[in-house]
């Protein structure tokens, strides 16, 4: 009986050895398989160092965050991103980059268009304004092209390509574009160590730049293998692609959407810097997006539509004494829409009869940035001037 007890005991701790050990390699397993699904760069764009495993759980952070908490956000940003992210790589492969910077907007805008930031920062990509107008984009009261898909990608592409050469490392540049080249090249210069993950440890680098990078890497690996991740079904949009046109400017849209016969918002979806009612006044010409296929029609419309038709504008005649402050007050729009439809020198020398034109009223909305600068008191220059005149006159009597 005590054998066969004995003979139990041992069976039994004999099994109970063999399932721990199984288990501690499926463990390890599990972990080598975690970091293998990991995108940590490739060999022109590396993102993780060679001693990875201490940042995995800065990565792993972020994934947990896009796959549970912000899941329903993430998979419109996912859904989102397939319309603009083949146009979008082709751009970054034709600069030299490396196409994986495509999956960038997921973390700064979710590849939406009028996506605007707390910092100003506009856009797919978040360019402020100083920026982008430094890379070539226009930012101006008739167009942000900061919301152009293909302007702001092209603009980005060199953007990035200067951030590389300055840093010679990718994780430093993808810093550098969320804190900006100034204040990274500090950090690295304090700390004398051309590394990103060195500086993490540091109190040179703000909380959002710190969490950057690994918050790009677990995009980007969800983004490569959703399904892995619980995203199933994420619904594709048509990828983006148009004819172009070059027209006449200043054209209204719903002229060009009729022209081209489509929806008007059809037009401002392809056209999405376009922040009023026409192209811009102060162009010639204008190159404008239209569905792929309807060139020939639209151009064929477009010609019988009589020059006088395409641009639409309200009136105001002057009358004595009006000033460009007087119009504005009278108008309710600001002296900056006046200057941007008729210019400045029809207001040197105003006279009664003259025609100033105005956004027509069934057309245009006011934008946050217009009611903003509309809240202003509008300031007379020439009133400003008389009442120093009149300040001297009163100081000569005194004297």
């Amino acid at each position: 009986m005590k054998k066969m007890v004995l003979i139990i005991l041992f069976i039994f701790a004999f099994s109970n050895l063999c399932y721990s050990e199984d288990n501690k390699d499926t463990a390890s397993f599990k972990q080598d398989e975690k970091n293998e699904v990991i995108f940590s760069g490739t060999e022109d764009f590396k993102l993780l160092p060679d001693t990875k495993e201490s940042f995995i759980g800065k990565v792993e952070k972020h994934i947990s965050l896009f796959s549970e908490k912000l899941k329903e956000k993430f998979s419109v940003w996912l859904s989102r991103s397939t319309k603009y992210i083949e146009k979008m790589k082709e751009i970054l492969v034709e600069k030299g980059l490396p196409e994986d910077l495509v999956y960038l907007p997921l973390i700064e805008s979710g590849f939406n268009m009028n996506a605007r930031s707390r910092a100003k920062a506009v856009g797919p990509w978040q360019f402020i304004e100083s920026t982008a107008k430094r890379y070539g984009l226009i930012v101006d009261w008739w167009r942000d092209e900061r919301k152009d898909p293909i302007k702001s990608t092209v603009a980005a592409a060199e953007y990035l390509k200067d951030l590389y050469k300055m840093f010679g490392d990718w994780s430093l540049a993808l810093a550098a574009y969320n804190a900006g080249e100034g204040r990274i090249y500090k950090a690295v210069n304090r700390v004398g160590e051309n590394d990103y993950w060195m500086l993490l440890n540091t109190k040179y680098l703000p909380k959002e730049t710190k969490n950057y990078v690994p918050k790009y890497i677990a995009a980007i690996t969800i983004a490569k293998q959703p399904e892995n991740f619980g995203f199933e079904n994420i619904k594709e949009h048509k990828v983006l692609t148009y004819d172009e046109v070059v027209i006449p400017s200043p054209t209204d849209l719903d002229v060009i959407a009729r022209c081209a016969e489509v929806n008007v918002n059809t037009i401002k979806e392809l056209n999405p810097e376009l922040k009023r009612w026409s192209t811009p006044m102060n162009v010639k010409q204008y190159i404008i997006r239209i569905p792929e296929g309807k060139k020939d029609i639209f151009l064929s419309n477009f010609e019988n539509i009589p020059a006088e038709k395409r641009f639409s504008y309200d009136k105001y005649i002057t009358k004595k004494g009006d000033t460009v402050y007087k119009i504005a007050r009278k108008t309710g729009y600001s002296t900056t829409v006046l200057y941007e439809m008729n210019g400045t020198e029809i207001f040197k020398n105003l006279k009664p009869g003259t025609v100033i034109m105005i956004p027509p009223n069934d057309k245009f909305t006011r934008s946050k940035e217009d009611k903003f600068y509309e809240k202003k008191p509008v300031k007379n220059k020439n009133k400003k001037i008389k009442n120093k005149s009149k300040q001297v006159k009163k100081i000569k009597k005194k004297a």
